[in-house]
């Protein structure tokens, strides 16, 4: 029998809707039953094309004994963190706090039921060597923890409570964003960069798209060499290496290893839409053939799988196979790629992509990769490179066809609204650069689909603006969508641009900012409490809320005469003044900020003090 998820809208839940665990999706049923028994809570946040969350499931949570303590001990909660991100953001900060290391998922996380997280993990184990937890030992030690020791789990909860308020952002009026803190990021990420593989720190490795855009604006507009290298080389390292799809075009999430080799398979639309709005930055910067191959594939990989007919954008696509192996449908037996092209792509190929060499993949599968440039592979085969790139041309739309008989990785189909506004940014920008007229209609389409399904206007009060059809939208929705439309309006301008653009910046101060000490919170101000409200600056692998925010009012007041201009940027200045004591705690990891407390370094100040109220 199906359980209580089954019902719900998302793929991610309903992927657990058949197994034998009482799930409960969260809301007022599953906290209040929690509250009447006094049972913990079992929260596991996790996601569609999650690999880690499906391993944890299969071995886990389909398993009848498993799930029989789950059952007995706690009430059981299931939550989609891209349809809940708020839920998640909370709950990564209590783990990190927590277990002091880094988040993840699936998260695995315990809460008392008045929702206080008192242990956690990602994902645990059903079977493991002896001395290591497994999920079983995990749930018995729990529960005897909350049995035995609740005076002690009342005092982590005040610890917690205080260690979170201790992360939110205070104004300092002595903290200053200037060009020396700046400089100290740029010499953070300096010492984290790794030169010969791009990237910054070692395995595993992310993009870390704020910073490379952070670096890439510095090379161009401070004469920064060292900090343009350091962004170009990365990005030539990502896009020749396993992390990018050679065949059909976008990122994957990470790569598993320092040299971008073997990634972990999810393709997910907020990474691409970033990553496709950074390439096209370098591409207008160097003019790079790799880098215009690669905004080329990404944009066409993004009409072709991912956009809906209705316009929007779908979330992502799964790491595992419909059998729950990870990475079959991109990686590839020799045999099978030589026979599906002629015998000189094949020679030019193999050596191109890597098949020459030892299997990349459990030592007996090859996931493609530029292991030979084409210069250098002209010149071992004594051929001219314009042959070699005509042969890798001609063998590209053949493997994709020659995939596409596979089992496909199964597709998120939600529309979220950030999501798809970080797609219209990317179309737009890449569409602008490479003067491609489809790019911005397909942008102009999403757009469209966003104005018509997921804002309200009643022309009296600040627009509502939907995350998912019924739920409001956050931070991150409506920063967003303020930096796409003014990024659709600078590459294909309409009259009504502007306006909508106003609409959203009138909603994000009227629903979001924090009238006392400026930035915005990532909820609305009449959505229901959490264990804390977040108000963050720290850009992950998407931009942060704040800085995004703060960056688009500043160019939506560039558009804009006085009086309206300067209220966008009075609020601008408000957010930065906000972080200013935080960012200068750790630079490095506020790049949009600090972005943002530039240009208005750039313009004259708006604000008499950072008293004044917004």
């Amino acid at each position: 029998m199906p359980n209580r998820l089954a019902s719900e809208a998302s793929a991610y839940l309903q992927q657990h809707a058949g197994q034998p665990v009482d799930w409960y999706p969260w809301g007022d049923e599953a906290l209040t039953l929690a509250r009447r028994l006094d049972k913990p809570i079992l929260l596991s946040i996790g996601y569609a094309a999650c690999h880690w969350c499906h391993v944890m499931a299969r071995e886990s949570f389909s398993d009848p004994a498993i799930a029989a303590l789950m059952n007995e001990g706690f009430v059981n909660i299931k939550v989609d963190r891209e349809q809940r991100p708020d839920l998640d953001a909370v709950y990564q900060m209590a783990h990190q706090l927590l277990r002091r290391t880094g988040g993840g998922w699936p998260l695995s996380i315990f809460l008392s039921p008045q929702g206080m997280p008192f242990y956690s993990g990602t994902y645990f184990p059903a079977d493991a060597p002896e001395g290591q937890a497994t999920f079983r030992n995990v749930l018995g030690s729990v529960s005897t923890v909350w049995s035995e020791q609740r005076p002690a789990l009342l005092r982590q909860d005040q610890a917690l409570r205080q260690a979170m308020a201790a992360r939110a952002p205070h104004p300092d009026p002595a903290a200053v964003l200037d060009a020396s803190v700046a400089t100290q990021a740029f010499e953070q990420l300096a010492a984290a960069f790794d030169p010969l593989h791009g990237g910054f720190g070692a395995a595993p490795k992310f993009p870390h798209p704020s910073d490379l855009g952070f670096l890439l604006a510095r090379g161009r507009d401070e004469g920064d060499e060292t900090a343009r290298s350091m962004a170009l080389t990365t990005l030539r390292k990502m896009a020749e290496g396993g992390l990018y799809d050679q065949i059909g075009g976008g990122f994957f999430r990470y790569s598993v290893d320092a040299q971008w080799r073997i990634p972990h398979f999810e393709k997910m639309l907020c990474d691409n839409g970033v990553l496709l709005a950074l390439y096209a930055d370098a591409l207008a910067l160097t003019g790079e053939p790799l880098f215009s191959r690669i905004v080329e594939d990404t944009a066409n990989w993004a009409l072709r799988e991912m956009q809906a007919g209705s316009g929007g954008f779908h979330a992502s696509l799964a790491a595992d196979d419909a059998k729950g192996r990870e990475g079959q449908f991109y990686l590839w037996e020799s045999e099978p790629l030589r026979l599906a092209l002629s015998p000189n792509e094949w020679d030019v190929c193999a050596a191109h992509w890597g098949l020459v060499d030892t299997p990349s993949f459990e030592g007996r599968l090859w996931h493609l990769r530029v292991a030979r440039p084409v210069g250098a592979l002209a010149v071992t085969l004594r051929r001219p490179p314009e042959q070699v790139e005509e042969l890798i041309a001609t063998a590209r739309p053949k493997l994709l066809l020659e995939r596409a008989k596979r089992d496909a990785p199964a597709r998120d189909a939600k529309l979220l609204t950030g999501w798809t506004a970080l797609m219209i940014t990317g179309l737009a920008r890449a569409g602008a650069v490479c003067q491609r007229l489809e790019w911005l209609q397909a942008a102009r389409k999403a757009l469209d689909f966003i104005r018509r399904e997921r804002w309200q206007d009643d022309g009296r009060t600040s627009g509502r603006l939907l995350a998912l059809p019924g739920q409001n939208a956050f931070l991150d929705d409506h920063a967003f969508l303020l930096e796409a439309v003014l990024a659709l309006h600078a590459a294909d301008p309409q009259a009504d641009d502007l306006p909508f653009a106003e609409a959203i910046a009138k909603a994000l101060l009227a629903q979001f900012e924090d009238r006392d000490e400026g930035g915005f919170y990532f909820t609305r101000h009449d959505s229901r409490a959490l264990i804390h409200r977040l108000k963050t600056g720290m850009d992950a692998a998407t931009p942060s809320g704040n800085g995004t925010a703060a960056l688009a009012l500043l160019a939506l007041a560039d558009q804009l005469d006085a009086p309206q201009a300067a209220n966008y940027r009075t609020a601008a200045e408000r957010c930065v003044r906000a972080f200013a004591a935080t960012v200068r705690s750790d630079p490095a990891s506020h790049t949009r900020l600090l972005q943002a407390a530039a240009r208005l370094q750039a313009a004259p100040p708006v604000l008499a003090n950072a008293a004044i109220s917004g």
